[in-house]
């Protein structure tokens, strides 16, 4: 068996720190999906898999809310909202494991062995990070492999550098990365949902993905 990572030394983090510009500025992670909030149903997903220990949100309102799903909620220490990478830095500064894996909270189809395709990938490619990548359309609408960059294994060793980039102006979760050792890992095996990684940006499109909840 290939090496991996002990569950134990990962924790799993829920982002719902986002605006949710797209849906009108709503609280995405407290709209409901298959009879229950959308982040506590991506909590339990995470859960469900597996492949972490510890578990939190990253949500900066309403929340109390939040807490009453029962694990830690850390709101995002930056008052400049950065996207995606004022959650990354928000889980590192509060992480007491050696590994944090992000998952967004509008994508709930994520598949549940994530976690341990994301360590397997970067301890045998001893890399510091682990993305998932899986296939989406390209402009001639054939299936093309697409990093899905907030699906993110980072090693917690990895926060001053990431604080120093944000400080400099960096916003993109691909140019962070990129000065890191990466492993892609492809979530386009036999058996794997082709829906796995379609996100919600719309309450239209958040209830259509309830047609493939189980």
């Amino acid at each position: 068996m290939s090496p991996t990572i002990d569950p134990q030394s990962i924790t799993g983090m829920v982002l719902a720190g986002g605006r949710g510009l797209r849906m009108g500025g709503i609280d995405k992670g407290l709209q409901p999906f298959s009879g229950k909030p959308l982040a506590l149903h991506t909590l339990e997903r995470l859960q469900a898999g597996g492949g972490v220990a510890a578990l939190a949100i990253n949500a900066n309102r309403h929340l109390p809310a939040y807490e009453a799903f029962g694990v830690p909620v850390w709101p995002d220490a930056d008052t400049d909202y950065v996207g995606p990478l004022a959650g990354f830095l928000t889980g590192l500064r509060h992480c007491q494991t050696p590994y944090l894996l992000t998952v967004p909270c509008d994508t709930p189809l994520f598949p549940l062995d994530l976690a341990q395709r994301l360590a397997q990938a970067l301890t045998e490619q001893n890399a510091d990070i682990a993305l998932a990548s899986a296939p989406a359309p390209d402009a001639n609408g054939q299936p093309q492999l697409r990093v899905q960059p907030v699906f993110c294994l980072m090693r917690t060793h990895l926060l001053s550098d990431l604080s120093g980039f944000v400080a400099r102006g960096g916003r993109k979760v691909r140019a962070w990365t990129a000065q890191h050792p990466t492993a892609l890992v492809g979530f386009d095996q036999v058996g794997d949902a082709a829906e796995a990684f379609a996100n919600a940006n719309t309450l239209a499109e958040l209830q259509q993905l309830e047609r493939f909840s189980p």
